[in-house]
Parts: structure tokens; C-alpha cells; sequence
């Protein structure tokens, strides 16, 4: 607490000071904690969840609006879905002079440190979806920086941006279920892994419910190509039994009935398969994916220019921004 009241910032010295060690063991653990023996680069690592602390680096303070990097948090950057986000998200930095710090997680340890690290780094911050961070380092990040959430809501005073899901999801399965008068519908994919998939399966149930049915549990798959082969292989040697898979996304989708099709299932004849962001190979194979487009690159544009408005004025309350979908029927579903 300082002289005039106000709580103080904590800095690398308090961190040291309480964890009993010097400074420059903190900045080790916090740059290159593998140098460091485990007893003592833990107990540095819970000093620094107490505290809150957050580590300055190359970027410049806000004071001076000094607005040179965006830092935008994802999973990963394989597939379609991921090239439009990024490439709007730097269209919309760019408009604004700024570059992008792109820090990928899946498969590192000790995200909450590479996410405290990274706000040392840049200007804001952008967290995506199936990034886990605790709510310790949201909430101390934010105290130094503007956060945003993308496709994800990680804590109610986090301002989010998403796409619609649960409507067009339930839009979609009622087509299969109304117009197909498909019965044996599977949900493909992880709710526990995103908001965003979780809300497409609330929709998926939401349709069954309406249509006075009970909607099966999901079929846990990632959403990377390489889970289409195993996803069909359930279906092929029965250990799935479905007249339609409604897919979390285009690229589960599309590697699913690549594979049914080789097999020699009658797609759609057989089973209805649809998937979600319409990727441009949706309306290029045969038959024509049944889908549901959302303006991906126009997500990653708003946040970015979202972050910019923050970076000049942080006084604003946070919303939850939600842009709209729409499902595209072609023939996957049994359309002509």
C-alpha cells in the first residue's frame, strides 16, 4: 500500500522478497524456467500467482500510448478456420499501426506463464477459446492490460466476442430432423473443450427437444483432420450407429466423409453429414458440403479494432459482441 492509499503494482523485487531468492532467480523462472531447479521455480511460480504479478518488458508503458503490438493467444494455427481469424485480426491491427504477437499453446506447459510473460511483451492481449488460462492470471493481466476473450467467455468482466452458435445449430439439426426425417443423429465433437462447441450442442438438443426427442450424447473428437478416419471407422464397424452426423466443424466434417464415401457409404443416401464455418472447399466437393458460414475474418478484424478503441480508453464497461451465422444447405444433408 502506498503513501496516498492506492494498493501498488507488484514488482519483480517483492516477488524475489517474498519467495526468499534474487531477483535474478524470478527472472529466470519467468524467462527460462527449465534452468531452474523444480523446488524453487515453484515456489517462485506460487509467489507470483499470490501476488499477481505480471513482468514489463519490451513494450512501452500505456501512459505514453505507445500502441506497437497486439497479443492474441490461440491453441493453434492449423486449418482454414485459424488462417481467416489471423488474417483478419492483422488487417485490423494493421488499420491502427500495430502488430500482432501471435503465442500458440497447445502442447506447452505452464500457459499462465507464457501468458504473463507475453503481457510484458505487447499492448493487449486477446485470449481464443480452448486456451486454458486461470482466472488468477486473467484478472492480473487485466490489471495491467486490456483483455479480450475470442470465441470463449473466461470470466463474466472479460468483454467477448463470438459468432452465433446455439440458433444456427438448431437450425440445422431440425433440417435434418424435419426435412430428412433423420432419427439417429450424432453430435461430433467436444463440448468441454470451447464455449463455442458447447453452444452448438445445446442447439443440437435444443432441436431434438422441440421435435419432443432425446438427443444422443456427443462423439468426442478434436477438430483436426486426422479425427475423420477414426470418427468414421466407429461408423463402419459399428460402434456408431447414426443416420446423420452433425459436425462441429468443416474440417471433421469434410475428413469424415471422405472417408465414408471411400468406404463406399452412400453419402447422403446413408447418413447426413454437415459441419460448420463454410470453408471453400465446402462448395467445391462432392457432394457439396451442408454447412454454416460465420465471417470468421470479420471476427478477427472487430476484436483487433475493438483492442485499439481499449488501448485509447479503458474506462468503458465490457459487452459481449455476437455476430451472426446462417446454415447453408447443399447436398451432404440429402438436399438436391
Amino acid at each position: 500500500m502506498s503513501s496516498d492509499g492506492r494498493t501498488r503494482r507488484p514488482t519483480i523485487y517483492s516477488v524475489a522478497d517474498r519467495a526468499q531468492v534474487s531477483i535474478a532467480t524470478v527472472s529466470r523462472v519467468l524467462r527460462r524456467p527449465g534452468e531452474v531447479r523444480p523446488a524453487t521455480r515453484d515456489k517462485v511460480l506460487q509467489v507470483v500467482e499470490e501476488l499477481g504479478y505480471v513482468p514489463d518488458g519490451a513494450a512501452r508503458s500505456l501512459a505514453v500510448k505507445s500502441h506497437e503490438a497486439h497479443g492474441l493467444v490461440l491453441p493453434e494455427l492449423g486449418g482454414p478456420y485459424y488462417a481467416d481469424l489471423l488474417t483478419g485480426y492483422e488487417q485490423g491491427a494493421a488499420e491502427g499501426g500495430a502488430s500482432v504477437v501471435v503465442l500458440l499453446t497447445d502442447g506447452k506447459e505452464d500457459v499462465d506463464l507464457l501468458v504473463r510473460r507475453l503481457a510484458g511483451r505487447v499492448d493487449g492481449i486477446v485470449l481464443m477459446g480452448a486456451v486454458q488460462v486461470s482466472s488468477a492470471t486473467v484478472s492480473s493481466v487485466r490489471g495491467k492490460l486490456p483483455v479480450l476473450a475470442l470465441a470463449n467467455s473466461h470470466e463474466e468482466s472479460v468483454e467477448s466476442f463470438a459468432t452465433e452458435n446455439v440458433r444456427s445449430a438448431q437450425e440445422l439439426t431440425t433440417h435434418l430432423l424435419d426435412v430428412h426425417g433423420r432419427r439417429r443423429l450424432r453430435f461430433v465433437g467436444s463440448p468441454d473443450t470451447a464455449d463455442d462447441v458447447e453452444d452448438r450442442y445445446a442447439g443440437f438438443v435444443a432441436a431434438h427437444e422441440a421435435a419432443g426427442l432425446e438427443a444422443a450424447p456427443p462423439v468426442a473428437a478434436i477438430f483436426r483432420e486426422e479425427e475423420g478416419p477414426r470418427v468414421a471407422s466407429l461408423l463402419l464397424e459399428g460402434g456408431l450407429e447414426a443416420d446423420g452426423l452433425v459436425c462441429a466443424n468443416d474440417e471433421l466434417a469434410l475428413a469424415v466423409m471422405r472417408h465414408l464415401l471411400a468406404a463406399g457409404v452412400d453419402v447422403p443416401g446413408e447418413v447426413s453429414i454437415t459441419g460448420w464455418d463454410d470453408v471453400m472447399a465446402a462448395r467445391y466437393v462432392t457432394p457439396g458440403l451442408t454447412t454454416v458460414s460465420q465471417p470468421v475474418r470479420e471476427l478477427g478484424r472487430q476484436v483487433a479494432v475493438r483492442m485499439r478503441a481499449l488501448l485509447e480508453d479503458r474506462s468503458s464497461a465490457p459487452e459481449q459482441h455476437v455476430l451472426p451465422t446462417s446454415p447453408v444447405i447443399r447436398q451432404s444433408c440429402g438436399c438436391p
